[in-house]
């Protein structure tokens, strides 16, 4: 074996070095040549005892001037191979992010599906759960909203439980607790009272969402006299810690099954992973 060719398998020895190195980064992204070869020095630097053996041969260390011209030279001939390695590297992390989110949901089983404070609609003992995530300041969850409403409409056997995460605003807390309220109150009311707020105009704050207390048929003093007590900031405070947990940052987000589901990813993504846990206990079933 000529000193070409064992430098040319060190060259590829680094690169796939180098693309185990980006698989762990905590953000995928698309990688170009420069990306490449500032990692492929950084190993270099690093790998300098185990580069003076190949094999059973003895070479020289590679020196950047080499080994520079090689790493151009091997892209060029194949410049797709980037867009290879950059979407292998993407199904690679989801993958890793949907094993840590299984586990994360099976530590967690208790906080979402049984804490008493959550709102339950649609029938209590369907047998598919979705959970929802939400901010009545959040211009997602609003446009969500109506996928929500037709899934209850057309399945007599979900159950969708709401949590309040009010992150975006103090508007959005103070609406939070008197929502909190109606549902500990009146909870055959809360859809009405939920849809009202979603539906009007403005930022929604804890006046509006008082007015809407008062729309269907609620006492809006007594509302909220009731949204100041420790038990209603008990309630969104287990639903911060429960995200926490999960790694949720944002509304919308859901939960089905084994899955966390960021942001309003619409009616057919909910419906299909709906139907695929009845098909198979999963929110994708193998083909």
């Amino acid at each position: 074996m000529n000193r070409t060719t064992l430098a040319l398998m060190f060259v590829v020895a680094l690169l796939t070095g180098a693309v185990a190195t980006l698989a762990f980064r905590d953000e995928p992204e698309v990688l170009d040549d420069s990306a490449v070869r500032e990692i492929v020095a950084r190993m270099l630097d690093e790998r300098a005892e185990a580069a003076e053996t190949l094999g059973s041969e003895q070479v020289a260390l590679i020196d950047q001037d080499t080994l520079n011209p090689m790493i151009e030279n091997f892209l060029m001939e194949d410049p797709k191979i980037l867009q290879r390695v950059s979407s292998a590297l993407q199904v690679q992390l989801r993958a890793e992010e949907a094993a840590q989110a299984r586990v994360a949901l099976a530590s967690f089983q208790q906080e979402i599906y049984d804490d008493p404070g959550h709102v339950v609609l649609g029938n209590p003992n369907g047998d598919v759960t979705l959970v929802e995530f939400f901010d009545y300041n959040c211009g997602f969850c609003r446009q969500a909203m109506p996928d929500m409403v037709r899934l209850l409409e057309e399945d007599p056997n979900l159950r969708i439980i709401l949590k309040e995460f009010p992150v975006l605003s103090n508007d959005s807390v103070a609406a939070a607790r008197i929502s909190v309220v109606v549902n500990n109150v009146a909870p055959e009311l809360y859809q009405q009272f939920h849809e009202l707020l979603f539906t009007g105009r403005g930022q929604v704050t804890g006046e509006a969402a008082l007015n809407a207390a008062r729309e269907v048929g609620l006492n809006p003093v007594s509302i909220g006299l009731d949204a100041r007590s420790e038990a209603v900031t008990s309630v969104i405070q287990r639903s911060y810690v429960l995200a926490e947990g999960l790694g949720i940052t944002g509304t919308p987000s859901y939960i089905i099954g084994d899955e966390i589901l960021p942001g309003a990813v619409g009616y057919e993504a909910l419906k299909s992973r709906i139907d695929s846990m009845r098909e198979c206990g999963s929110t994708v079933c193998d083909i």
